[in-house]
């Protein structure tokens, strides 16, 4: 659905406001062409389920900026692993210029979009298509990166053994998830400590405009990630740690 009279402009001023963030110059307007470029490539690429004007301000655009009040991605390396429409990683790199940021997803189609998507907004990011466990094992991205940032819908020790291994020691995974995390890290422990981190904090929000409340799990990289992680997927589907 088109944003017929700048509604989606509105709601994420608004929206900011809400979560005491200030936009630079040009946001607003990079995200008015992120939508419009999302709303035309959608139905060839399938990148989202979300297409309303108003929902994709507030649960896409609204709950991926709301992680610059978890951390602090300014002048920092983003990795976006299983990035799909480029969320969180594009709406971070817009509310916040200076952050060096790579888009990691193993769909082709999708990592097509996100090129175009970044050359429409004049951007500099770096696109890469390949799967996150063999990416993860190359020396050009194996724990390079200040942070991990991953919207993706499976389960937390899974994501642990495919994102981890990206970020340097000291730095974070934030995984974005529901307000009901507490099976989850429970069952994440081991991989945590495997992988050589351990759990820092939740933070939780509520994306303005609704009463949807939301958390990102930080998790922080303490040693090297062991030479032997990630495992090929079917082997992490098949044993999680």
């Amino acid at each position: 659905m088109r944003d017929e009279g700048g509604v989606l402009g509105a709601l994420l001023e608004n929206g900011a406001r809400s979560l005491n963030l200030d936009l630079p110059a040009g946001a607003i307007k990079a995200f008015e062409l992120f939508y419009e470029l999302l709303e035309s490539r959608n139905m060839a690429v399938n990148l989202t389920a979300i297409t309303d004007a108003v929902d994709v301000a507030r649960l896409h655009f609204l709950d991926s900026i709301a992680l610059l009040n978890a951390v602090r991605f300014k002048g920092s390396r983003v990795i976006d692993v299983g990035s799909g429409a480029g969320l969180p990683g594009i709406a971070i790199k817009i509310a916040e210029p200076s952050a060096a940021l790579t888009l990691l997803d193993s769909s082709g189609k999708r990592t097509a979009f996100l090129s175009e998507l970044i050359a429409a907004l004049g951007i500099d990011a770096e696109c890469v298509n390949a799967r996150a466990e063999d990416a993860a094992r190359t020396l050009l991205y194996r724990e390079k990166y200040d942070f991990a940032v991953s919207r993706a819908v499976a389960r937390l020790n899974v994501l642990c053994e495919l994102c981890l291994p990206f970020i340097r020691v000291g730095g974070l995974f934030i995984a974005m998830k529901g307000v009901d995390t507490a099976d989850e890290l429970s069952e994440a422990g081991n991989a945590i400590e495997n992988l050589g981190a351990e759990f820092r904090e939740c933070f939780d929000y509520i994306i303005p405009g609704t009463e949807i409340h939301h958390r990102a799990v930080l998790i922080q990289k303490t040693s090297e990630t062991p030479a032997k992680y990630p495992r090929r997927f079917a082997r992490i589907q098949k044993a999680p740690l």
